[in-house]
């Protein structure tokens, strides 16, 4: 039914009055005023009218303050008692506990406690050596963005993940309720059954995944050789075949990423363009929320490739291609300017970790 304003309402009436009480003959009347198609509806028009001879009203009905029932001073005390024995409960089985719906259990949470449900966030503990380190870094970058602001776009990251075929912490459906975003550690035991991954990303695309495996083509951990193996049978050609001219290599300050060996490799093909620990420019340390691979690309892989439950190292290498080779450029080139707001933040922290930075994908 449409909604008429105090003064339609009175017009209304009047012509109601004024047209023998007719219905009919106030709906043609306001044809002058509305036109033959703007104006109210016959049954709006009755209703306007009964409401006057039984209300006395041109006005809308004003809702009173209803009290709810549920969401009483004892029932919000249960809950803030609940929070406080368990903040990582879940609503459903909180609201069984104590006996209230679902909603209400809701309600109370956000509105009468005013708690949110923050998610779990992976991060490495920093030390007071790795801010200023990190704070170096970032003015560092910001600076080359000032002067080329295509930057960005020629540095490529990499890194190496570990694939279990048991899964990973489901961040999704984990949420911490409490009134400021907690710090909480979560210790989670090692698998067997994994395969180790290896990509380099871009805003131009990703090169991997590269599966490290032995002669035998058994699955097999990262080591000096491994690595170099990799880089000069792998890595390099892959940069010719895509003719990436000027491009800057980014790697972590892992073991055998930073040995002599691989630091003059990478020194001999990359030459000054090279960001790594004992590299010319020094990749800071436990600073897995500036590495796109580390802050997107892993996450993003593993809340898909364990979707249709793989239950073979084979299954799982296979979701992993699908889902990367799947990854849109428009997402890519999102990834590398939220790299950019995240350098920004850690200039502006002083090198603390990112609290306040959301990729949306």
């Amino acid at each position: 039914m449409e909604r008429l304003s105090p003064a339609q309402r009175l017009q209304i009436i009047q012509l109601y009055y004024e047209n023998q009480r007719s219905t009919i003959n106030v709906f043609r009347a306001l044809r002058r005023t509305y036109g033959p198609h703007n104006r109210p509806t016959e049954r709006t028009i009755r209703y306007a009218i009964e409401k006057f001879e039984t209300q006395f009203s041109l006005l809308d009905n004003r809702r009173p303050n209803r009290q709810y029932a549920a969401r009483t001073n004892q029932n919000i005390a249960a809950v803030a008692e609940s929070v406080r024995d368990d903040r990582e409960e879940s609503i459903r089985r909180r609201s069984q506990q104590l006996g209230l719906s679902y909603a209400t259990t809701w309600r109370i949470l956000r509105k009468d406690l005013c708690l949110k449900a923050y998610k779990i966030q992976f991060v490495q503990e920093l030390k007071p050596a790795d801010l200023p380190n990190r704070h170096r870094f970032s003015v560092w970058a910001l600076e080359k963005l000032e002067k080329d602001p295509l930057f960005s776009s020629k540095i490529l990251f990499s890194d190496e993940a570990h694939f279990w075929l048991s899964g990973y912490v489901n961040k999704q459906n984990c949420r911490i309720w409490s009134d400021e975003q907690p710090e909480e550690v979560q210790v989670v035991s090692l698998h067997p059954g994994k395969t180790t991954v290896w990509c380099a990303l871009w805003a131009g695309g990703i090169i991997g995944p590269y599966f490290f495996k032995n002669e035998a083509g058994q699955n097999v951990t990262v080591n000096g050789a491994r690595y170099r193996a990799m880089i000069t049978e792998y890595l390099l050609p892959e940069i010719e075949s895509r003719n990436l001219d000027d491009i800057w290599f980014q790697q972590d300050g892992a073991t055998c990423h930073t040995s002599r060996e691989s630091i003059a490799l990478l020194r001999q093909q990359f030459g000054e363009q090279l960001i790594s620990r004992f590299g010319p420019i020094t990749w800071p340390p436990r600073s897995c929320d500036i590495t796109p691979l580390d802050f997107f690309l892993w996450g993003y892989v593993k809340s898909k490739v364990y979707m249709d439950k793989p239950v073979t190292i084979e299954e799982l290498e296979a979701n992993i291609i699908r889902v990367i080779s799947q990854i849109p450029l428009e997402m890519l080139e999102r990834v590398i300017q939220n790299w950019t707001f995240r350098l920004d933040h850690v200039r502006r922290s002083f090198g603390q970790h990112l609290k306040e930075i959301i990729f949306k994908k």
